[in-house]
């Protein structure tokens, strides 16, 4: 008898779980997010029995400059208030932070939060408390007071867990079709016109660049392309060449900084047989491969002084010489010119020939870093993920919302290169475990202090000292999400990503 009441109990209360999930499903159907958050609020409040309830959703790191969706039921306006700045300390940072539902009976007498102002000043009693999402949590769902006399009970937060659980996801779509709305991807119109093959991302600092090179892709004319090391200039030299008069000859590349100053001339120019020893025939230099086509010289600010002279005159006179010919060659090249240097510095230390540099660029080109097109982070490791399983017939396996979160905070002086790298050895890790999904120890793995005589990468330390210092912040503001990213300089979303992503816990 007492068997059957239980289990009577357990399928009221699963029945009672179905009819909110499919409620919220059905609210879920609506595009516009504000009035299917005030209408899911005004729902789970009835459903868990609470007098009132809060529900934020951080976006910022979505659609930049934007401030949080929240929604009210309820509070007085001067109460909402209250909750709102309360969003950043005590119960509901405590939420965020923890990625774990917050239940107190009265807030007012938890020693966790009893001496919070913000408790004290809301007479703040029972509360509950769950993240929406998680790895980092989407945003918080507040409710505060019973409608009846006691705390909630277990089956009351069990259903607002529920409920949070299946409103993340529609909260995904619908932050998503907003962002779509909002921030259109910036690269579609060259897209829709362009060859662009392999090109990833939707960032307005690339299609800045992509523009450029459409700009200068019809004209026969030198391009010198700028930017930090790894930030795809080779690709942006192919796009050049793909979309230019010259698509169907050779596209020939050349790293002035990978060859021997002894082998620069014989590489670009060609040989003789016997004009140096071990030219036992005659060598077809990149300058000849690539006949009617593109010459991309990588690194050029590497380029020896004397090669330098030989180029000038490539490209003054279209003619060349073989090392050890005194005939002339006649080159229809075009010259493309990449390089992580700054080249007017080189010319002043007379390590550059000037008069070369203003050959070189006649309409410059500077490829932006990942840094200026963070929302490409998560695109680009999406893409070398798999990839990476593809390349080394791995099982298919994808980046947790957490490794994602992880790659889009951290630094990357290397670039779009050195994200690959990290993001080809994690997708290797992961296979090595046998799971399926990429996590924020695959791609970071040894966050443990370092032993007196380990090196560390310059990636590795970089990030050990963001955890540091953002622990030492939270720690000295008591945690208070708001003081902390004042303090650091950074949106109040991107300080919750950063806990999340390093998986720093309160002391205490």
């Amino acid at each position: 008898m007492s068997a059957a009441r239980i289990d009577d109990t357990d399928l009221r209360q699963l029945q009672r779980e179905y009819a909110l999930a499919l409620r919220l499903l059905e609210l879920g159907q609506q595009r516009d997010l504000e009035p299917f958050l005030r209408e899911a609020l005004v729902l789970v409040v009835d459903a868990v029995g609470a007098r009132q309830g809060y529900l934020e959703l951080e976006h910022d790191d979505l659609v930049a400059g934007t401030s949080p969706w929240w929604m009210a039921h309820g509070f007085t306006d001067e109460q909402v208030s209250t909750v709102r700045a309360a969003v950043s300390r005590g119960i509901i940072a405590e939420s965020l932070a923890t990625g774990r539902t917050v239940s107190t009976a009265s807030a007012l007498l938890d020693p966790r939060f009893s001496a919070r102002d913000s408790v004290r000043l809301g007479q703040i009693e029972g509360v509950l408390c769950t993240p929406i999402g998680s790895d980092p949590p989407r945003g918080v769902l507040y409710l505060q007071g019973r409608s009846d006399p006691g705390p909630f009970v277990d089956e009351e937060q069990r259903r607002a867990e529920s409920f949070a659980r299946h409103l993340a996801p529609l909260v995904d779509r619908l932050l998503l079709e907003y962002r779509q709305r909002a921030q259109a991807d910036a690269t579609a119109p060259l897209r829709a016109t362009l060859r662009l093959d392999g090109l990833v991302g939707r960032s307005a600092a690339l299609a800045a660049a992509v523009r450029q090179a459409a700009l200068v892709a019809p004209l026969d004319v030198n391009v010198l392309i700028t930017g930090e090391t790894g930030t795809g200039k080779s690709q942006l030299a192919r796009i050049i060449h793909d979309n230019g008069p010259r698509a169907s000859g050779p596209f020939i590349e050349i790293n002035c900084a990978a060859i021997p100053e002894n082998l620069v001339e014989s590489e670009l120019f060609g040989a003789k047989a016997g004009a140096f020893t071990g030219a036992t025939g005659p060598i077809e230099g990149k300058v000849t491969a690539a006949q009617h086509g593109t010459l991309l010289l990588d690194e050029i600010g590497d380029l020896p002084l004397s090669a330098q002279a030989k180029l000038l005159q490539l490209l003054q006179s279209k003619t060349y010489y073989p090392l050890g010919s005194s005939a002339p060659r006649v080159a229809d090249v075009r010259v493309i010119a990449a390089t992580n240097h700054d080249l007017g510095a080189l010319a002043a230390e007379k390590r550059f020939r000037e008069d070369l540099l203003f050959r070189l660029q006649v309409l410059p080109i500077r490829m932006p870093s990942l840094v200026e097109r963070r929302e490409d982070v998560g695109l680009l490791a999406n893409h070398f993920a798999a990839a990476a399983c593809a390349t080394h017939r791995l099982p298919r396996a994808v980046l947790s919302p957490g490794a994602l979160r992880a790659l889009e905070v951290a630094p990357w002086p290397g670039n779009v290169r050195q994200l690959e790298n990290f993001v080809q050895a994690a997708a290797i890790r992961a296979a090595g475990e046998g799971v399926e999904q990429i996590e924020p120890a695959h791609v970071f793995p040894g966050t443990a202090a370092p032993a007196a005589n380990e090196s560390l990468t310059f990636q590795e330390a970089t990030r050990r000292f963001q955890r540091d210092l953002l622990a030492s912040v939270l720690e000295e503001t008591q945690w208070n999400v708001v003081e902390t990213a004042r303090r650091l300089e950074l949106a109040r979303s991107h300080v919750y990503n950063l806990i999340r992503a390093f998986g720093l816990l309160r002391n205490g």
